[in-house]
């Protein structure tokens, strides 16, 4: 269970949101997408298109040449004396090739993600099929999309308890802005809200769906929208993987000169820890994300060496903290030659 805090316009989550789903179309897998604003075919039919092993050296030729230059010109502009030190490399996974590349300035083709099997649940049509349910204490909207990825997982053959009679395959789900007001529940608008465990009882059935089945789940929430911070809490330990995306857009740190190559930032707050009772909480402090014409990539923090005249007081006591949150364990994660992108 993948737990996506969404930036504050929402606009990189849902890109890594596309992500997941365009690759369980290009491996294969089964797809079932839920979502109370946006409808899963429009979803579907925006997501990024992939780039073939052989090709997508030629076609990010372009932008590696860019990198390239890029740090040519920041080795020109660091002085001699720090040129012969060891360079740290930027990118937090190992040189072996993870995944598939995607270009975000092409969508999908639809003779692709129709040759895989998808299922959809949008709200506002559940809503007019059933108008009445009973909740058994929980939200009905919840109670809808339980029932649905319980029928799912038991008709199409992912329960793991069944033995399966035909060839094995994995199920992606993906659930748009849950927690929001259109999904009905009133967290993200007020401190206490009615029904405040509901959020918590559809993560804790959901990840026993997850548990006993061939399955994997992606979802994105609103989070700086939920002042409650005991709801918050319950649900980082509900789930396996916990990112959150802080984007620039609006912020001070937009125009700070010492950001003017990211977008935002990426923060780790968990990462699974398999056979454990415990989740591991990361310390992985320095990681931002960039996008760039066709590339979404994540990469360790790089801050200028300089404090020159131009840079203000208030840039240099912000690098002074950006430096303290650089822990140690991050660079033993920096072995690799390649950005984490997608």
């Amino acid at each position: 269970l993948v737990f996506t805090e969404e930036d504050k316009y929402g606009l990189y989550s849902n890109l890594l949101f596309k992500y997941f789903l365009a690759e369980g179309v290009v491996c294969g897998h089964d797809l079932f997408v839920a979502s109370a604003k946006e409808h899963p075919d429009h979803i579907l039919k925006e997501l990024p298109a992939p780039l073939l092993d052989d090709t997508y050296r030629n076609e990010l030729g372009e932008e590696a040449t860019a990198v390239k230059s890029e740090d040519f010109q920041d080795s020109m502009k660091i002085a001699w004396r720090y040129q012969n030190l060891p360079k740290i490399e930027a990118s937090p996974t190992t040189s072996t090739k993870f995944g598939h590349y995607y270009d975000v300035s092409k969508t999908m083709s639809p003779e692709l993600f129709q040759s895989v099997k998808w299922h959809s649940f949008y709200l506002h049509e559940e809503l007019s099929l059933q108008p009445k349910m009973k909740t058994c204490n929980m939200n009905s909207a919840y109670a809808r999309l339980l029932q649905s990825i319980q029928r799912i997982i038991y008709q199409e053959g992912f329960d793991g308890s069944d033995p399966q009679k035909k060839q094995k395959n994995i199920l992606r789900i993906g659930i748009q802005s849950l927690g929001s007001m259109l999904w009905g529940d009133d967290i993200c608008s007020s401190d206490t809200p009615e029904d405040i465990n509901s959020l918590t009882k559809f993560l804790y059935v959901l990840r026993g769906l997850l548990r006993k089945s061939l399955s994997a789940c992606i979802i994105t929430v609103p989070a700086h929208l939920i002042q409650n911070k005991a709801i918050m809490e319950r649900v980082t330990n509900l789930s396996d993987t916990v990112v959150g995306l802080e984007s620039f857009i609006g912020s001070e740190r937009e125009t700070n000169p010492l950001y003017k190559d990211y977008h935002g930032l990426v923060h780790v707050h968990q990462i699974p820890r398999l056979n454990s009772l415990i989740c591991d909480v990361s310390d992985t402090k320095d990681l931002a994300f960039r996008l760039k014409r066709k590339l979404f990539t994540i990469e360790r923090l790089h801050l200028p060496p300089d404090l020159s005249d131009t840079v203000s007081r208030a840039s240099k006591q912000d690098l002074a903290e950006s430096a303290k949150l650089l822990s140690s364990g991050c660079g033993a994660m920096a072995i690799g030659k390649k950005h984490l992108d997608f």
